[in-house]
């Protein structure tokens, strides 16, 4: 009876831990868990006249992969290291008074850097990826602020327009991404791990089409067409037209 209770306990402390980590400090949002990717197969009518373009080159810390924050020598933000993450070059994005960063322990968060004091905690990977569906969780492509709006991809098969101010998640799509991706107009374009091109709502999160792509590299947008290596897409509809 001990041992059946010893079991339930053991259960019951991974599935708290699935929902909420206490680990890290700050207000944090719960682990998003959706049903399987949804492909409308729609038309984009409102064609984006340019892209989101985030200078990032005046921010001054940087992060490693201890996921440890700096300024200079002065440490602002100290996470766990992972034995299983991938090389990267990832900085935190500076947007106001505060920094966005990814860590390889799947979290995106928000800092002051100049108090330490953090905003929030967003857990940006499936529920199931925590208790062994994925090996690694890191957020590895560059996060994007748009006004109220943070968009952050990971490799725990997760895109999520997350709440600037709270934290919150508007929408998560199940996709992993380990490059950058790219804000058009109302849409997202990104470029997942399951080498697939996503045209993908930013008001509600749903995948308007989705074309197969040779090479997992960043994407570009111009004049209606999306270039994904040597592959050119129409914005509209997704299809390939070189």
């Amino acid at each position: 009876m001990r041992k059946i209770f010893a079991i339930v306990c053991c259960v019951a402390l991974v599935s708290a831990c699935d929902k909420h980590d206490p680990i890290l400090p700050g207000a944090r949002t719960a682990i998003f868990d959706t049903s399987d990717v949804k492909v409308l197969n729609k038309t984009i009518s409102d064609v984006p006249s340019g892209t989101v373009v985030v200078d990032n080159s005046a921010c001054p810390y940087t992060q490693d992969s201890k996921n440890i924050i700096w300024d200079g020598e002065r440490r602002i933000f100290s996470g766990f290291a992972t034995d299983n993450s991938v090389a990267t070059t990832q900085r935190p994005v500076c947007s106001g008074k505060y920094i966005y960063a990814g860590l390889t322990t799947g979290e995106v968060l928000k800092i002051n850097p100049k108090t330490r004091q953090i905003a929030w905690i967003a857990d940006v990977y499936r529920a199931s990826n925590l208790t062994g569906g994925a090996s690694m969780v890191d957020i590895v492509a560059p996060i994007v602020p748009v006004e109220n709006a943070v968009y952050a991809g990971g490799l725990g098969d997760a895109f999520c327009r997350l709440n600037a101010t709270s934290g919150d998640k508007k929408w998560c799509v199940e996709i992993g991404v380990a490059t950058p991706f790219i804000i058009a107009g109302n849409y997202a374009f990104v470029v997942a791990t399951d080498n697939n091109l996503y045209a993908i709502s930013t008001s509600d999160g749903a995948i308007y089409w989705r074309s197969g792509v040779k090479s997992q590299v960043a994407p570009t947008y111009q004049d209606g067409k999306i270039t994904v290596g040597k592959m050119v897409f129409d914005v509209t509809d997704g299809k390939n037209i070189k």
